[in-house]
């Protein structure tokens, strides 16, 4: 007869020669025959201590057969260029976003991600961690970019996201110099289907989009600008800025013709948000990047 022996694992010594799958299913467990099924393709049987998965594996009298507790197998996902937190604590987390990497995944790239990274940074603490969006940026932005921890304050932030956000912040590196130095540019945007935004020359026909922006630094080709928008659409600031006929600097797509710093020129720097579980404002800022600042420098 099979003895059973009290450890972690569950042990039965084999009486006669017959098949592994014939074995469970007769002498070891009451588990219905789909989960000892399940045991073999995941792995939690061994024979003299080499797991084996094949059903008809052939066993010997004598021969110990382990059955293990089933444990989720994880490998941490380290994303190459990991974000730097700006913030966390028990309900959100607070990246600084690099350029080129996509917030959230899509069909071409499921990987590469600020939610991938920030997920694995989460569940190598606690495997059973986890992150939600809240909010976006576009792939080559760089900057202030918010996750919720949990489903609550996900919901709690996306359903009242207008009245929560008080002030959300951008410098930009744009082509030439805006006659006026401070602005408000409004439209209604578009897109095509081939994702092209634009603004529509009729009012109402479109989503209302409203972006501000205040010259702070120029130099012979460049002018740095900061930017707060009312409005979080779809590349909102590339296409109002290009419409005006000063596209930021690196942004190919919407008519920049310089690429002085090999990136679009567009840096999320501050999040001004009232966390509800807090009922009070956080105000996170990031500085304007070094690169941006170099292109203030004429030269000769």
């Amino acid at each position: 007869m099979q003895n059973a022996k009290k450890n972690k694992n569950l042990e039965f010594t084999v009486s006669e020669p017959m098949g592994l799958l014939e074995f469970l299913f007769k002498d070891c467990t009451k588990d219905s025959k789909n989960k000892i099924k399940s045991n073999l393709k995941y792995k939690l049987v061994s024979v003299d201590g080499r797991v084996v998965t094949q059903f008809d594996y052939p066993l010997k009298k004598g021969q110990t057969v382990s059955i293990g507790a089933y444990k989720p197998e994880y490998k941490p996902y380290y994303a190459p260029d990991m974000p730097d937190i700006i913030y966390e604590d028990d309900n959100i987390i607070v990246i600084d976003k690099p350029a080129g990497l996509l917030a959230v995944a899509t069909e071409d790239e499921k990987q590469a991600t600020a939610y991938r990274a920030v997920m694995e940074y989460v569940k190598h603490k606690n495997k059973n961690n986890r992150i939600f969006i809240v909010h976006r940026l576009d792939r080559d932005t760089s900057g202030i970019l918010l996750f919720a921890k949990n489903e609550e304050i996900k919901f709690e932030l996306q359903d009242n996201w207008d009245s929560l956000v008080k002030y959300r912040g951008y410098c930009a590196l744009i082509e030439g110099h805006p006659a006026e130095k401070k602005g408000r540019i409004k439209s209604w945007l578009r897109e095509t289907d081939s994702h092209f935004v634009f603004s529509a020359k009729t009012k109402g026909d479109g989503k209302h989009s409203i972006t501000n922006y205040e010259v702070k630094r120029e130099s012979k080709d460049y002018s740095l600008v900061a930017v707060n928008i009312e409005t979080g659409r779809k590349n909102q600031i590339r296409v109002h800025f290009s419409e005006m006929g000063h596209p930021i600097a690196g942004d190919k797509k919407y008519g920049a013709e310089t690429n002085p710093i090999r990136r679009l020129a567009l840096h999320a720097d501050r999040l001004v948000v009232k966390l509800p579980y807090l009922d009070e404002e956080m105000d996170f800022k990031l500085p304007v990047p070094k690169k941006f600042l170099f292109c203030m420098k004429d030269k000769q």
